[in-house]
């Protein structure tokens, strides 16, 4: 009974191919039973904007975001006898102005945005999941003048706590990625860095408490991990939490 909740198509997203239906029709070939159909919401700053995009103002994207759920819900109702599709959304969260304008998207759309991807995709304002050159760039930007080490615990601090703010506020159905702070470093261990640990496992514990779903997502194995987001040290922290929540034995 194959499910999955976080999708892209190249119609709406520049790092993805193919039109929206076609992403449809190939899940519906993939025997999915349930498919959620997620773009990433408008982002609002032109300094925000990624090179691909370059030309493309911010009022296309926020007219392209209306365009998928328009498209979306066309292909829900078309397809609805073949497979149940979801319409959602994934998020950004680069500045305080996201959540604002987030906020405001949802009132505006209202029942159109069936659920929630809540990822996190920049640290400091730099996006963590473009290239390495950018990754470092992210990462030299919270220099703390310590050792590395420290630096280190710093990024995934800034990391976690903006995941959580994402999460408190929003209470997403779905968390995406959880540990996208690491693409580039995929052995890093997050017990090395204590204060993040402990972050992590504040946002887990908070997540399954509203009742939450963790994605495991296979792009990872794109990116060269021998394993999907999250690595087992997450997914083992969330099964901890899990059986201690609704203890189970």
């Amino acid at each position: 009974m194959p499910h999955s909740h976080h999708s892209h198509s190249g119609q709406f997203c520049k790092h993805a191919k193919g039109t929206l239906e076609d992403v449809v029709l190939e899940a519906i070939r993939q025997k999915f039973e349930v498919y959620g159909l997620t773009e990433h919401v408008p982002r609002y700053r032109p300094e925000d904007l990624y090179p691909e995009e370059a030309g493309v103002s911010l009022d296309e994207l926020a007219s392209q975001f209306d365009r998928f759920l328009d498209e979306a819900h066309h292909l829900k109702a078309k397809y609805a006898s073949q497979i149940t599709l979801l319409v959602g959304l994934e998020t950004e969260y680069i500045t305080g102005s996201d959540l604002d304008n987030l906020e405001s998207l949802l009132t505006r759309v209202g029942s159109r945005v069936e659920y929630i991807v809540g990822s996190v995709h920049h640290v400091n304002t730099i996006p963590i999941d473009f290239d390495l050159d950018t990754f470092h760039k992210a990462l030299a930007s919270l220099d703390t003048g310590f050792a590395t080490q420290n630096q280190q615990e710093t990024f995934l601090s800034a990391y976690f706590d903006a995941q959580y703010e994402l999460l408190t506020r929003f209470r997403p159905q779905i968390v995406g990625h959880f540990d996208l702070c690491r693409l580039y470093n995929p052995g890093l261990v997050f017990a090395d860095y204590p204060a993040a640990w402990a972050k992590v496992e504040r946002n887990v514990k908070f997540a399954i408490d509203y009742g939450a779903l963790f994605e495991v997502n296979a792009a990872a194995f794109r990116k060269g991990w021998d394993s999907a987001y999250p690595a087992p040290d997450v997914i083992e922290a969330t099964d901890t939490e899990a059986r201690r929540s609704f203890r189970i034995i």
